[in-house]
């Protein structure tokens, strides 16, 4: 599920991919693809910008794309400015994003852009639970936070847990697992899933 966030005046930046690892001795990388349409996306030339720690020797760059290949089904990049392997390892988990104009919809099926996320009301099995107000970017997946009446709940912006988007009726639709909108019973089984976010997410720093 592709989303946005805010760029200049007008403009908006839109996540494709992230960078998974290194691939051979010449500096290509692994590409996971965020968007149903890389023939258009990843085209020689590309820039993108990089979403990365804080002080990462890449912080505040741009990649640019020299050629993209397809190895067993895996899409594999290979960038200006990564020469070898070392380089390449230096870029794993490194988020590709580009800008477009805001005014645009996002042409990927399931992509859309957190602002037309912000404000959504959140239904679950046809009832209200609360409304979207927030979505955080991270490399294993986004996160929703939805407001509800005891409080901010934390969701995983997966088809396992969000199984519909309507942005012209307004809501998105969850399937939570039990406990992560109300509090387990106390016969509940052990290895029930807890309330908030499930313990194999990787909350890196953006």
């Amino acid at each position: 599920m592709a989303t946005e966030k805010a760029a200049g005046a007008g403009r908006t930046q839109l996540r494709i991919g992230r960078l998974t690892k290194a691939h051979g001795l010449k500096g290509a990388l692994k590409i996971e693809l965020y968007t149903d349409d890389p023939e258009r996306r990843f085209v020689p030339g590309a820039v993108f910008s990089l979403q990365v720690p804080t002080g990462h020797a890449w912080h505040g760059k741009t990649l640019e794309l020299i050629e993209m290949r397809w190895y067993n089904s895996h899409a594999v990049g290979f960038f200006k400015d990564v020469p070898d392997r070392s380089a390449a390892e230096t870029l794993v988990k490194a988020i590709l994003w580009v800008e477009q104009d805001a005014a645009e919809l996002p042409e990927e099926e399931d992509a859309w852009y957190d602002h037309q996320l912000v404000g959504l009301t959140v239904i679950r099995d046809g009832a209200k639970v609360g409304t979207l107000t927030q979505v955080d970017h991270f490399p294993a997946q986004d996160l929703l936070t939805v407001k509800t009446d005891n409080g901010d709940v934390l969701v995983p912006f997966v088809k396992a847990f969000v199984s519909a988007v309507d942005i012209k009726a307004g809501t998105l639709t969850v399937t939570p697992p039990p406990g992560l909108f109300e509090p387990l019973p106390d016969d509940a089984p052990e290895n029930a899933p807890e309330a908030g976010i499930p313990a194999d997410i990787e909350l890196d720093e953006k």
